[in-house]
């Protein structure tokens, strides 16, 4: 991936066409960088996924509150999970359908801005997309904003110090299930956070109770937005939360006795 800061206005006269991932952060619109404000009001059209074209999606809220003036267009994204039924052909279908869009909008020779939340090289669809354009259009650049991480957010928030010293952090995901949660608790010196484990918090809170690491365990949901919510997991421990809820387990030598 190209690494210039500086996108502007590179589709136009023939100058290679240009699609910047652009990270928007959690969901605080004071989060947004300066960098992805100045791209998104550089480039000539901004593209956000959403579920559906009728309701806005996480990230392109973020960039709508900053932004109010900004035109967005939406592109629909299938969230079925690939364990379902016919879900990864259907989750294929819809990166097709965006890529093909993009490639529309490139070759009209218009420089292209897809904003995801978080960041747009950590666990997002911006990559995937990229991937499928680059197959269609190899000559195109692409390049990524940086965007501040839910779970940076969320350390902030709760005033959780996640490293310090030598230790180190594991990023995992829950989305197919808790076994990558479970190996990596399995290092009780490494702090861990896990993503997208919402619907599997009553499992995850059972397994941290297990290996002693419950107390000084967080989790965020909604960060930024409406409705947020900031707590100790034993709090929820019996709920299930957002999908998109983020959860941080300290390093034992970090959890308060």
């Amino acid at each position: 991936m190209q690494t210039d800061s500086r996108p502007g206005r590179r589709g136009r006269g023939g100058a290679k066409p240009l699609l910047v991932g652009v990270g928007v952060g959690p969901g605080d619109p004071e989060l947004l960088t300066l960098q992805a404000i100045r791209t998104l009001g550089e480039v000539d059209a901004v593209l956000a996924p959403t579920t559906g074209r009728d309701e806005a999606g996480r990230a392109e809220s973020v960039v709508k509150n900053a932004l109010p003036e900004l035109a967005v267009e939406r592109l629909p994204f299938s969230m079925t999970p690939d364990t379902e039924p016919g879900g990864a052909v259907q989750r294929a279908a819809s990166r097709d359908r965006a890529a093909a869009r993009i490639v529309e909008l490139l070759d009209a020779g218009m420089s292209v801005a897809f904003v995801t939340i978080g960041d747009p090289n950590l666990y997002s669809t911006f990559p995937w997309v990229a991937e499928a354009v680059q197959e269609s259009r190899p000559d195109t650049e692409i390049e990524t904003v940086a965007g501040i991480c839910a779970f940076q957010a969320l350390a902030a928030k709760s005033g959780t110090v996640l490293l310090d010293g030598t230790e180190s952090l594991a990023l995992v995901t829950a989305l197919d299930g808790t076994d990558h949660v479970r190996d990596a608790l399995a290092d009780r010196s490494r702090a861990v956070v896990v993503y997208k484990g919402g619907r599997h918090l009553p499992a995850i809170a059972q397994m941290l109770e297990s290996e002693g690491r419950l107390d000084g365990a967080v989790i965020g949901e909604r960060l930024g937005l409406d409705g947020e919510r900031v707590t100790s997991v034993k709090e929820v421990a019996h709920e299930e939360v957002s999908y998109l809820a983020t959860v941080i387990v300290p390093t034992i030598h970090a959890t308060p006795t």
